[in-house]
């Protein structure tokens, strides 16, 4: 069966599903999207390469039909046309299909050197809540995690934090379970579809509150490898207090020895304008040299981070009840790179935004954020 085809019928397939349930059904629809213009510089510091300007305009359409009660159809649609003025400007965020996904539902209408129009389906998936729980079949969002920057604990749709241009996280190819097993209690049990069927992730997560916190176990079997994991996120002395834990067995195929990786933050809203961020990240994959980094996973998405240890320290401020300023610096501790944010939100109304910021690495040669260019953008958006 040629690719199209195939693609084409997954998706006819998920609607002829959703057309099973009662005939007296009365369908309502709603709908909602936004449009964004992303212009962007880059500067880059490694030698032999020119910088560059690239400017992304983005249509996202979210119909959402409910079919009868309880039943629900969405689906979430994207085109993008992006410029770049010489060809191979990269994006971390910018790739044919994300790591989760079965089925490439992508197109590229055109695909020239500087120019590229492609529109995806992005989120298709039937649900379906009845009093003790809920079911999902289709392209769907998995949210793993407690971590503001890094989610050790989320397998699903990992991203990098240096990926300013991404607003969304991937959707993955699932059949999702929750059973609802009392008040703030429940289980999730997640069948990940992939391209080849003895590639299949699967996975569960029991999540429960205890007095002030909210407290989550997970494991499961990803990319052939037995996971462990573990997430908090409460209060403790006024702050906000997070951690995610991972361990991942790496013995299988001769991969390796297992790895844990860790997180442990805190924020704190010390006035109704100023909000710091601290966090922490053990990378128990990462390198600890430089020379060992894995630049082709970090492309691919497979990984975050190179190295082993990072720390994050960041925050906000509320300038005018319409302008609000982030900033912050990732430090990688074991090459001593960095890199600096700074943006500010400007609301224009109710439904529309004006962003601008920019990243800044610090780095010598071959250290991790060497290969980050400096960067400035600045980003229109309008929500419908």
């Amino acid at each position: 069966m040629s690719r199209i085809p195939f693609r084409v019928s997954c998706v006819v397939l998920l609607f002829a599903l959703a057309m099973v349930g009662r005939t007296d059904a009365q369908p309502a629809l709603r709908f909602s999207g936004y449009v964004m213009d992303f212009a962007a510089g880059q500067f880059p510091a490694m030698q032999g390469v020119d910088d560059a300007a690239s400017n992304l305009a983005r249509l996202r359409l979210r119909p959402l039909m409910e079919l009868w009660e309880g039943g629900t159809l969405a689906l979430e649609h994207e085109s993008t046309l992006l410029w770049m003025s010489r060809d191979g400007v990269a994006s971390l965020a910018y790739r044919d299909i994300a790591p989760r996904q079965a089925v490439d539902l992508r197109w590229h209408p055109v695909a020239e050197n500087k120019l590229h129009f492609t529109h995806a389906i992005d989120r298709l998936y039937l649900r379906q809540n009845v009093s003790w729980g809920t079911f999902m079949l289709g392209r769907q969002r998995i949210q793993w995690g407690t971590g503001r920057i890094w989610n050790p604990t989320d397998l699903f749709h990992p991203l990098n934090p240096a990926a300013y241009d991404k607003i969304e996280k991937d959707g993955a190819d699932a059949f999702t379970a929750k059973f609802h097993l009392g008040d703030f209690t429940d289980v999730q049990f997640v069948y990940n579809f992939r391209p080849a069927m003895d590639s299949a992730n699967v996975g569960a997560r029991f999540r429960t509150n205890v007095e002030e916190f909210d407290l989550s176990a997970m494991a499961g079997y990803f990319d052939r490898r037995s996971v462990l994991g573990a997430d908090m996120a409460g209060n403790a002395f006024g702050a906000g207090v997070r951690a995610e834990v991972l361990w991942m067995d790496e013995s299988r195929e001769g991969r390796g020895n297992d790895f844990v990786r860790y997180i442990l933050g805190m924020d704190y809203q010390i006035s109704a304008e100023l909000y710091v961020l601290m966090e922490y990240f053990r990378n128990g994959e990462g390198a600890a040299r430089t020379r060992d980094y894995d630049l082709g996973r970090l492309y691919l998405g497979e990984i975050v981070q190179l190295a082993r240890s990072y720390l994050y320290l960041g925050g906000g401020y509320q300038l005018h009840p319409l302008l609000y300023a982030t900033g912050g610096v990732n430090f990688n501790l074991n090459d001593n790179s960095l890199f600096v944010q700074a943006s500010a939100l400007w609301s224009t109304g109710d439904n529309s935004a004006v962003h601008v910021g920019t990243l800044l690495p610090v780095a010598d040669t071959g250290d991790e954020y060497w290969y980050y260019p400096a960067s400035v953008y600045v980003r229109g958006e309008f929500h419908f």
